[in-house]
């Protein structure tokens, strides 16, 4: 699977955004916040194909987390970004 490439991560202030830069007009129901950790991973997946293992080594890597809670948390974030429509299909 591949994050949607039209998609672009936007930091303001403390806040992260995933906006679609080909609206001309910001619609607010279409703008998506991540956390940090999620923002982390935004960038290190996009333009890459990565499946539910990339997550699991990248969280386990770069944070103090088992991997059974990375895999937990691996799985929430894909169904989530799933749901949103934040993947390539």
């Amino acid at each position: 699977m591949k994050l949607r490439s039209d998609l672009i991560l936007r930091t303001i202030g403390s806040d992260h955004l995933i906006v679609d830069p080909s609206q001309d007009m910001v619609d607010l129901s279409t703008v998506y916040t991540l956390n940090s950790s999620a923002a982390w991973l935004w960038e290190e997946l996009k333009g890459k194909e990565f499946n539910t293992d990339t997550i699991v080594e990248l969280l386990v890597e770069n944070y103090e987390v088992s991997k059974e809670q990375a895999q937990a948390d691996a799985a929430i974030l894909l169904e989530d970004f799933q749901k949103q429509g934040l993947l390539e299909e």
